[in-house]
C-alpha cells in the first residue's frame, strides 16, 4: 500500500466515529441541564428543613440553593448549633431532623473560630449582611470581604471556590429566603 492509502484508512474511519459522536450529540433532548435544575429544585424545596419566604425571589432558584445547601454542601454541619433537633438524630439512630429553631444561625466554635450567621439581614434579605459580590468572593478566595485581614480556616472555601456562579447565585438565593434569625446566643464545639 502507497503512503497515502494507509492514510485514507486512518482518516476515513476517524471522520466517522466523530460523524457519530457528533450525531449522538444532537442527539441529546433540549433543555436536558434544565430538567435536571428542575429536578435539583424540587428536591431542594421538598428537602428545606425550614419555611421558605420566596416572595420577590426566583422559587426554583431558591429549590436548586436549598439542594445544593442541603443535599450536598453540608453547611448544616457547622452553621447549625447543634445540627439536629432533640429526636432526630441520626447518629443516634434516630430519623434525621434537622434543629429548624437554630437553623444556619452559626455558633459552631473551632477554636478560636467561631462559625458565622448565614440568615438574612436587613429588609434586603442579605445572607450574613453579604452582597452577592461579596458572598461570591468569599466563598472563591476564603478572605472574609468584611476583614479583609482574615482568611477563613475552617470554611471549606478551597472546595466551593469551584461552583459555577450559578449555583453559587442559588445558594446565595436561598439564603434569603429562610428566615432571620439573631446570632446563636449559645455557641458550642459539643452541643
Amino acid at each position: 500500500m502507497t503512503h497515502h492509502a494507509w492514510r485514507f484508512m486512518i482518516v476515513i474511519p476517524a471522520l466517522a466515529l466523530l460523524s457519530t459522536l457528533l450525531g449522538c450529540a444532537k442527539e441529546a433532548p433540549a433543555g436536558a441541564t434544565d430538567r435536571s435544575d428542575a429536578e435539583r429544585s424540587e428536591i431542594g424545596l421538598t428537602i428545606s428543613p425550614v419555611p421558605l419566604n420566596t416572595q420577590g425571589l426566583d422559587t426554583a432558584l431558591v429549590g436548586v440553593g436549598s439542594y445544593l445547601v442541603n443535599a450536598t454542601g453540608g453547611c448544616n454541619d457547622c452553621h447549625t448549633v447543634p445540627n439536629f433537633a432533640t429526636g432526630g438524630d441520626p447518629y443516634k439512630g434516630e430519623k434525621a431532623k434537622i434543629n429548624a429553631d437554630h437553623y444556619l444561625q452559626g455558633g459552631r466554635q473551632f477554636g478560636p473560630t467561631t462559625s458565622r450567621n448565614l440568615t438574612p439581614k436587613g429588609a434586603d434579605r442579605l445572607p450574613a449582611g453579604l452582597s452577592f459580590a461579596q458572598f461570591k468572593w468569599l466563598m472563591q478566595t476564603g478572605e472574609d470581604p468584611l476583614d479583609a485581614k482574615r482568611l477563613l480556616q475552617v470554611m471549606p472555601w478551597p472546595i466551593f471556590a469551584h461552583l459555577s456562579e450559578g449555583d453559587l447565585r442559588a445558594i446565595y438565593e436561598y439564603l434569603r429566603a429562610i428566615p432571620a434569625l439573631p446570632d446563636n446566643p449559645n455557641p458550642s464545639p459539643n452541643p
